[in-house]
């Protein structure tokens, strides 16, 4: 068994372009680290939020700390959880630290955005979004105390999401030990929520589309108009009422947001005691929209 996954055929195009998102995100990750985290000790989480605060008490470089913990932290993940670490995942942590100790060299422990913690926070969090969601689309993993997580999660079954929470709210309070200023941890987990929301974005788009639930005795007519008109598909799915038990068709359909002003008129022209339940669709993939094989092959 080999210790790590080696799945993209080497200089392949989908080789070229995994390692060009992992080299390009670790960089705007180290980008925001420098620029807008580490000068105000802000305590991201992580790896990189404990060696923040192991550098203003010890001096330690920020980048050369994360990667004494990330490096023991995969070997012992891979011995307990498998290979499941590829080695785009140790090229993603390398690259970052180097880049944030080169960055630091050049640039010092000055932020980019004097006297404005809450500004920095704002753009640290949606650079080490970026820079981390660009990684994870490469199909690597950021390591680090996720792997904690994980294997906590192997052994205790509480779900790994909650769990990464919990770790690095643990961290972020490791920051607040030492600090001793209650900002810092309010102004992490900022930070560590931007961070989150921006990683989301980066992965599954910004989509406008929404996928809609439609109860009416007027169903052929709103069929005809979602294809015909719209040229949508659809779905008929069989149900029953729960009042009367009286047979029912529902329509399931994804539309855009024009579509379902659209949608949304006629139904009320035709039927208006229709119901409807609409839905922000987060990700569509499917005829229509973004093709599973273009999804698996970014």
């Amino acid at each position: 068994m080999s210790f790590f996954t080696l799945n993209d055929k080497p200089f392949s195009k989908k080789w070229f372009i995994s390692h060009t998102l992992i080299i390009l995100g670790s960089f705007i990750l180290a980008s925001g680290l420098v620029l807008f985290i580490t000068p105000y000790k802000i305590v991201p989480g992580g790896v990189y939020g404990i060696s923040i605060v192991l550098h203003y008490l010890f001096g330690t470089p920020v980048g050369l700390m994360a990667l004494v913990f990330d490096i023991p932290l995969t070997i012992i993940g891979v011995k307990v959880l498998g290979p499941r670490f590829g080695y785009k995942t140790v090229l993603g942590f390398s690259l970052t630290a180097v880049f944030n100790d080169t960055l630091t060299y050049f640039w010092g422990f000055k932020p980019l955005v004097a006297g404005d913690t809450l500004l920095s926070c704002i753009f640290g969090g949606v650079m080490m979004g970026l820079g981390l969601g660009l990684i994870f689309r490469s199909k690597a993993t950021s390591g680090g105390s996720d792997i904690i997580a994980m294997i906590i999660a192997k052994y205790t079954g509480i779900p790994l999401g909650r769990l990464m929470i919990y770790v690095d709210s643990v961290i972020v309070l490791f920051g607040l030990l030492v600090f001793r200023d209650w900002k810092i941890p309010l102004y992490s987990w900022i930070v560590i929520f931007i961070t989150g929301k921006v990683i989301d974005i980066i992965l599954e788009g910004v989509s406008s589309d929404k996928s809609i639930f439609i109860i009416s005795e007027k169903h052929d007519e709103i069929r005809d108009k979602i294809i015909n008109n719209l040229n949508r598909g659809g779905t008929f799915i069989e149900g029953k009422g729960m009042f009367n038990n009286a047979d029912r068709k529902i329509i399931f359909t994804v539309v855009n947001r024009r579509e379902l002003a659209i949608l949304e008129e006629y139904i009320h022209k035709i039927d208006p005691k229709a119901f409807l339940t609409i839905l922000d669709a987060t990700e569509i993939l499917g005829e229509g929209f973004k093709s599973l094989k273009e999804k698996v092959s970014d």
